[in-house]
């Protein structure tokens, strides 16, 4: 058995196939006024 990887099915595979998506950002960051409180509270333990 070889170390090696078997590779021969992803050198064979065809990416034209492949659907077109949309990535859509869903974890967005939170906003100062959130993070404020959070800050002080962090500085005040």
């Amino acid at each position: 058995m070889s170390d090696k990887p078997d590779l021969s099915e992803v050198e064979k595979f065809d990416r034209t196939k492949l659907k077109k998506t949309n990535a859509e950002e869903k974890n967005t960051l939170p906003c100062k006024e959130t993070i404020q409180p959070e800050k002080e509270y962090i500085q005040t333990s």
